[in-house]
């Protein structure tokens, strides 16, 4: 409660900021106070591709560790999701893949970059009394770890590559798993590559 009273007070001394802009920094400030969900994107690269690029989704089929139960191909949807609103030509493989195999079917497709993506890590704990009594997991957040790396399909060339690490927050871990954490992270990640801000999209 101190937090967002604090987050308050000092949103209400910056007379000059957009209303936006307000809700973006008391959210940012939740989320890093650990009351909402909240990530944390690492990029080799701070580069932009164009708009009307063909971007092709592919998984790994890596198994999670701390989480061996989730969806195979549930990054690749998400990041699907994610990519679809800003990018008109998205494509989106059918089941994990090898990085071979992923490359193989974005050339085949016609793609100009490889998007692959890797749930590295996650830790599932559980969000309601029903998992408490049936897993015996912790109570609370749950947290994640994904890799992407886009990857042009002629030459193979990696353009950029990020690490993204979630965590619940405290007031919506409740019936939460780890794959709920996964789609505003992969959104912004998409935003990124675009040079666009999420207060941008409705001026």
């Amino acid at each position: 409660m101190r937090y967002l009273i604090l987050t308050l007070a000092l949103v209400a001394l910056s007379g000059c900021m957009k209303p936006s802009d307000m809700v973006d920094r008391t959210g940012y400030y939740m989320g890093d106070a650990g009351f909402l969900d909240h990530s944390q994107m690492r990029r080799i690269a701070n580069r932009r591709i164009q708009s009307d690029s063909f971007i092709y989704i592919a998984q790994g089929p890596f198994v999670p560790a701390g989480h061996p139960y989730a969806r195979p191909n549930v990054v690749a949807e998400e990041a699907f999701n994610g990519f679809v609103e800003y990018f008109p030509q998205v494509r989106r493989a059918k089941m994990p893949l090898g990085l071979d195999g992923a490359m193989q079917e974005a050339r085949a497709a016609g793609a100009d970059y490889l998007l692959y993506t890797r749930f590295a890590r996650a830790e599932d704990n559980a969000g309601n009394w029903e998992e408490y009594e049936d897993t015996d997991n912790a109570v609370g957040r749950d947290r994640s770890v994904i890799q992407v790396m886009l990857i042009e399909t002629g030459n193979r060339y990696l353009v950029d590559s990020a690490t993204i690490r979630s965590r619940g927050g405290f007031l919506t871990f409740y019936d939460a798993k780890p794959e709920d954490l996964l789609g505003a992270p992969l959104e912004e990640y998409a935003r990124s590559l675009l040079g666009v801000k999420a207060t941008e999209e409705f001026q």
